[in-house]
Parts: C-alpha cells; structure tokens; sequence
C-alpha cells in the first residue's frame, strides 16, 4: 500500500489543529455555491409548471408535506438540544475538568484496550504514536492492550514501542485469541484485566486499530469521570480519512456531520445511542463483571424465524445496551477527536453497501431490546429516539412512493416540482450539517436525500434478515448457517414473503392514507363475491 500520507490532505493528521473554526469555513466560494445553486432553484421554480396543488393529487400533496413538517421539525429539535449542548451545557463541563486536570488530577494509571487485524502498517505505526503522545503528556504510567489474531500486527507495535516509547512507562500486554472475530479478542482482553490488577475507579479507553487520536482527545475524557462520579461512559468526535474515491470520501464526511448533531442532541439527556467502538472510554467498574464480558463476547438474539444466533460486529451497540439496561450516565465529547482511516478499494459500492447493511443490522437487531426497556430506564427522549429509528425507516420511503404515484396522475411535471422540493428542502438541512462538517460540500443535499433513501430501503430489507451478517474488517466474517439446506432455504423464503408483504402493505397504505384507493366495505366484498 502506498505511504498514507500521500492521501493526508490539508495534514489532518499531522497538523490536528488545522481544522477550521467558527465562520473560517464559509469562505467567499461557500457562499458564492449557496447563492449559486438557491438561484438555480428559484429559476426552476419560476419555468416549471407547479402542480403539486393540482386537484387530482392534492392529497399527495397535504401527506408529503404533513411527513415533511415532522421530519423537519424531529430534525431542528436535534439541531436546537445540539446548540445548547455545544454551545451551553458542554463548555461548562469542559471547563470544570480543564480545572481538574490543571490542578493536577490524573488517573492511577491509563488503560487502552486495541484490537486490530492485519492492519496496514503506516496506520498502525500512527495509532500507536498517537496513543503514546496521550501517555507522555499525561505523565503517567500506561498500558496497551492488545487484542491480537496474528503476530504481523505484534511485531509492528511491540518494534514501534521499542524504537518511540523507550523513555515512558508503558507496558504493552499482547493477547492473542484463539476464536475468530472482534468480540472473542475484547472478551479475552476484559478477562485478562481482571486477573491483572485492574481496580474499578480505572478508565479504559476502548479503541480499534485504524483510529488515530487526535492530541488532548483521552485527556478532555478522562477530568469528566473525576467531576462525574455516575459517569459510566462516555465516546468522542471523529473524523475520516478516506483512501479511496472522492465520493465516498464525502458520503462518509457528511455522516460524520450527522453524527455530530445527533450526538450532541442525546447527551444533553445524559445519554448516547451507541458508544462508538473506535474510541470510548470507560469506567473499569462494569467492564469486569462477568455479565458485561459475557455479553461483549457471547451477544445474541433469539429471532422468531432464525432461531438464536450470535452477533458478529456491533461491540460498541453491546456495550451501549448493556449501560442503558443498568441505567448508566453516558456523554458525548464533541472537542476529544480521533480519525477513522477507511482503506477503500475500486469504486466503493460494494464497502458502501456493506456499510449500510452493518449499521442498519446492529441498529435493528439491539434497537428492539432496547425499546423494550422502556422509558424507565432511559429519560423519555431517548426512548423516543429508539422509537423514531423505527418509524423513520418506513415514513422516509412514503414521499417518493407518492411522488411516484402522482407522477403518473398529473404527468412527468409534478416529478419536476418534487425534485425542487427536495433541493431546497434538503439545502436547508445541509445549512445545518455545515455547521458541523469541516468543509461547506455543495453535494451534501443530494447525497443527504440519497442516503436517507438507501438507509431507509436496506433496513427494511435487513429488518426481515437480522441474522444475515457480513464483515470485511475482521478476516472477512460470515454469519454461519445453522440447520439443513432446507430450512435455510425455507427461511429465506420466508423472508422474501415477509419483505413482499411489507412492501406492498407501504404501497396500499400510502395509497389509502393520500385518497388514491378506498378501503373496500363489507358490501363492497360481499358483492365481489355474488352475494350483493
């Protein structure tokens, strides 16, 4: 693989304190682009025939508008708890812990737990530097310990440490697994620490072997567990570094931007939807109780048409539920960064969709459970946030289903005037996303409206195939089929039926819901049938 910095644009790894700030990123281009394409808007909709109040799909009209009034508004509530998180309730925190940690404070001694597979050896080699500049400047003893499947990634490290940390104290301890897969190497590392002296008040930071850490990024964590003391978790910024085509460098860059706001948005509540398995840290206290290994190593569900089945990624989902079962205190650290190194090879389509079909999979298959909790065990937003997940994935499809439907009624020109629709609408929301992306990128409203379409269509596809599982990161793992070529072939079946049916009832509803089709009466069947 060629050097990685030859893909390190504007030193976002060398340089962390280029990233802009404040109004430095809406540069006289931004803002020129904005104009440029809300003009172009204004002009479409000057030329193009508005038919969206036509008579014959006014109701289209009133359903697709009433989804986007509550789309929008779920959106700006984010973007509003976000603001005061960001701006309000995080900067007093941060400055009662830049206090601790000044006045002295460390941790006894700093854990990090690392799994890694095979990976490229410039960013290994980046990753441990990053860890030991956190050691050295925190001054205090340390100790990496490496989940391992193979000795190519424990030669590069324990030499890297030999060469670059000879003058700290840390320790490197290896563990090497003897069960395939992410979640048996963390089981492992977890059962090591609790037989080497690990106490309860430590913090361990969880990280995977691609991700670099930004200066300062554990030691903005760690005052917080100190000023907290029911702070159980807490998980941090990221940013990307795509090796791979420009496209996907921005899809994955715009997610990020999500992924900010609706951070910042659940904190404020004292709770996350995940903790993110690149990098959270952690109080020891639950990590070495059996019932929290077990779980990280063993995670499963029982599926009413897949039988029990074991989860193969999806970590950082176990450990979040396992701390929102417990009712645990977990935070979101918008200014502790670290970069994600995604290595993409050919055009990325395949990485995309493996992507999407992993997320969406470990969102489905712990989102149920955690519902099921109830509002009880998490403040009401949050669980309404479980819920929302579910619901979004199937009112996201209903607009442009619509959108179909009156294309055909009325002719190609209300499809013209939905797309001007979706332009501006999106925009508005990207006007947001800029905010918390680190560049203003003009395709992020087509490429917002586009993800949400796909995010939407392969959780319903998921939804019907929980146990369906693949991941690249990690040897290339395959969920394993158990039974006979005929109940496997029964149950996929089965669950193209169930997707068939889901599908089509979306359709009916739609049709239904905007006046297109009536529900047929009792009398109505009755004489279908010759009894009228």
């Amino acid at each position: 693989m060629q050097n990685i910095k030859k893909y390190d644009r504007k030193r976002y790894v060398d340089d962390p304190t280029y990233w802009p700030k404040g109004f430095s990123k809406w540069t006289p281009v931004a803002l020129l682009n904005i104009t440029i394409y809300l003009a172009c808007c204004l002009v479409a909709i000057l030329v193009v025939p508005n038919r969206l109040w036509d008579p014959n799909v006014k109701e289209i009209t009133l359903v697709v508008g009433s989804l986007g009034i509550w789309r929008y508004g779920w959106w700006f509530t984010h973007a509003f708890r976000a603001t005061l998180y960001g701006y309000l309730v995080y900067p007093k925190m941060r400055k009662k812990g830049q206090e601790i940690w000044n006045n002295g404070w460390r941790p006894r001694h700093m854990h990090f737990m690392m799994t890694t597979y095979k990976e490229h050896q410039d960013i290994t080699e980046k990753v441990i530097r990053s860890i030991i500049t956190e050691i050295r400047n925190s001054a205090v003893p340390g100790t990496i310990w490496l989940g391992s499947a193979d000795r190519f990634d424990e030669d590069i490290i324990s030499n890297f440490l030999h060469r670059e940390a000879h003058d700290l104290d840390v320790t490197l301890r290896i563990i090497r697994q003897n069960v395939s897969g992410k979640r048996a190497a963390i089981g492992l590392v977890l059962r090591a620490m609790s037989r080497s002296g690990v106490e309860k008040d430590d913090l361990v930071t969880f990280m995977d072997g691609d991700f670099i850490l930004a200066e300062g990024a554990v030691s903005r964590c760690m005052p917080l567990f100190k000023l907290y003391p029911d702070l159980q978790a807490c998980t941090t910024d990221e940013e990307v570094i795509c090796i791979g085509p420009r496209w996907i460098e921005t899809w994955l860059k715009m997610r990020f931007s999500q992924r900010r706001l609706a951070m910042q948005s659940h904190a404020l509540s004292g709770r996350v939807l995940t903790l993110t398995g690149r990098m959270s840290v952690f109080r020891a206290s639950h990590l070495l109780k059996l019932e929290f290994i077990r779980l990280l190593e063993a995670d499963h569900l029982n599926h009413w048409l897949w039988g029990d089945f074991r989860f193969l990624s999806g970590d950082d989902k176990s450990t979040w539920y396992y701390m929102l079962k417990h009712k645990a205190k977990m935070l979101y650290v918008p200014d502790a960064l670290g970069y994600t190194v995604e290595v993409i090879e050919g055009y990325g389509i395949d990485r995309m969709v493996q992507n999407f079909r992993r997320w969406s999979g470990n969102m489905l298959r712990n989102g149920s459970r955690a519902m099921s909790l109830g509002p009880r065990h998490m403040p009401f937003f949050i669980w309404w946030c479980l819920v929302d997940q579910r619901l979004s994935m199937w009112t996201m499809l209903l607009s442009p289903v619509l959108a179909v439907l009156a294309t055909f009624i009325v002719g190609v020109s209300y499809l013209w005037s939905y797309l001007i629709f979706i332009a501006l609408s999106r925009m508005l929301l990207s006007m947001v996303l800029f905010k918390y992306s680190r560049k203003i990128e003009m395709s992020y409203p087509w490429i917002l409206y586009l993800n949400q379409l796909i995010n939407a269509s392969v959780k319903v596809y998921c939804i019907f195939r929980l146990s369906k599982q693949k991941w690249s990161n990690r040897g290339n793992q395959t969920s394993d089929t158990d039974g006979s070529q005929l109940i496997e072939t029964a149950r996929n079946s089965m669950a193209f039926w169930c997707t068939s049916i889901a599908v089509v009832l979306l359709f009916l509803v739609t049709m239904h819901y905007s006046q297109l089709v009536e529900i047929p009466s009792l009398e109505m069947i009755l004489l279908a049938f010759g009894y009228g």
